[in-house]
């Protein structure tokens, strides 16, 4: 349901800076507009005016922009009051919206109501979020194609194929007394071969655009004194994290992302795996398989200098069968060995050393081609786990269609819930309570 009441909020970050905005959206706010600036504002036009509080003082100079419905961000009247980026002015003019009528808005609430009054999708809409939270300019140009509705757009595309199969298959099964082969004449199968070949191209550059979003979780593990430190230090470009020749010095989680040729890597240092009498070692330890538990690859360390020794068998035996893993002999400074990249019963190998950069770019080479990841193209759009998840389904919809093709109702039924599962993508089939789980991990005044 639209909600009809006015809403305001803070528009700007949390701070002090040269403007703050605060922004109200509503069905009509010619209340406001009489008392905050108290003049006609022409649509769509910066005016200079003051700010005035309930005793008619002001409260700041600034700009009042005012966008009537439906053109507008959230569709609905929008008064935006950029004034000086004082918390506490900002404050003062939030209450005084407050005392005409509005009240807070919820975290996204402004662009939920853009969703609900049309003016964006789901999918634009989400991606509002991610452009304000892109942590490189690759996530950040996604992050716009999306919002500018280049993902949606392919999903409508997908989504009007569907439709178009499903009318020949509901037309045979309505008028089964016709001569006409609606299956036939509307070239079905090719059509369906078609669209099933369509949807597999944007479901991996779906799995691009998640990547770009999420990242990958990379947990470096070995025994202790293997250069795992040290590898996350060069990793980040920085001295993150505390090297020593004691054992046990990292006792901690520690964590860092980095960039590689556009996708994010959430790297995560643990403390050495070993046997400890210390109580304090031992819970970082318990934290490292913990960190494993939740990672998409781990990064195991060896010293390259005991290269013939299977030290790390005992940790290689309690990792995750299923857990895709990078074999890294560290200190090939110290070993006399190059840099290199070995490949053995499906497993990959790099020599390296953390200290003088060498074998680095292959490591981070290794890491993309394990998640899948391919540089950023111009076409990149963000994307999310559950669009994945979605264009997953309306696959495996379409693939039993395809099976079903001489029972009509079998076919009709999954070429409809594949229809439903392109709609949840852009909202058109979506219950409330994703809805308010997708605009609550927004920020206030979005």
């Amino acid at each position: 349901m639209i909600s009809r009441d006015i809403i305001a909020a803070i528009a700007t970050a949390p701070g002090r800076g040269g403007i703050g905005v605060v922004r109200v959206s509503g069905p009509s706010l010619s209340a406001f507009i009489n008392v905050l600036p108290g003049r006609v504002l022409k649509p769509r036009l910066a005016t200079r005016v003051f700010f005035k509080d309930q005793a008619g003082q002001a409260i700041d100079e600034g700009l009042a922009l005012f966008f009537p419905a439906p053109h507008s961000y959230t569709g609905e009247d929008v008064l935006e009051l950029q004034g000086h980026g004082s918390p506490v002015v900002l404050a003062q003019l939030l209450q005084r919206c407050v005392e005409l009528g509005a009240r807070l808005a919820r975290p996204g609430e402004f662009t939920e109501r853009a969703y609900l009054n049309g003016r964006i999708d789901l999918a634009q809409a989400e991606s509002v979020a991610d452009l304000i939270e892109a942590s490189n300019a690759t996530a950040a140009g996604a992050a716009l194609r999306s919002l500018r509705g280049e993902f949606s757009q392919l999903i409508q595309i997908l989504s009007e194929k569907t439709i178009t199969l499903r009318m020949l298959v509901e037309a045979t099964l309505d008028f089964p007394e016709e001569d006409v082969d609606f299956l036939n004449a509307g070239r079905a199968a090719e059509q369906l071969k078609v669209l099933r070949e369509q949807l597999a191209k944007v479901l991996g550059a779906t799995r691009q655009g998640s990547l770009l979003r999420e990242g990958i979780h990379v947990v470096l593990v070995g025994e202790p004194n293997v250069g795992k430190s040290s590898l996350l230090n060069r990793l980040a470009g920085d001295d993150i994290a505390i090297v020593t020749d004691v054992p046990g010095t990292t006792r901690d989680t520690l964590r860092e992302q980095i960039d590689i040729d556009g996708l994010p890597v959430h790297v995560i240092d643990t403390a050495g795996l070993r046997e400890s009498g210390d109580k304090v070692e031992r819970i970082g330890i318990e934290r490292t398989w913990a960190a494993i538990a939740k990672a998409d690859l781990v990064l195991l360390l060896q010293d390259a200098t005991h290269a013939g020794e299977d030290g790390n068998s005992a940790i290689i035996q309690q990792l995750p069968a299923a857990l895709p893993r990078l074999q890294v002999l560290n200190k090939i400074d110290l070993a006399g060995r190059a840099a290199g990249l070995e490949r053995q019963h499906g497993e990959t190998r790099i020599w390296l050393s953390a200290k003088t950069g060498e074998g680095i770019d292959g490591l981070k080479q290794a890491i993309q081609e394990l998640a899948g990841w391919q540089p950023a193209g111009e076409g990149l759009f963000t994307a999310r786990a559950r669009h994945v998840a979605a264009l997953q389904a309306a696959a495996s919809h379409l693939d039993r269609a395809a099976a079903h093709t001489a029972e009509l109702e079998l076919y009709a039924e999954e070429l409809r819930l594949a229809h439903e599962a392109l709609g949840a993508i852009t909202g058109e089939f979506t219950a409330d309570d994703l809805l308010g789980e997708i605009f609550s991990r927004f920020c206030i005044g979005k």
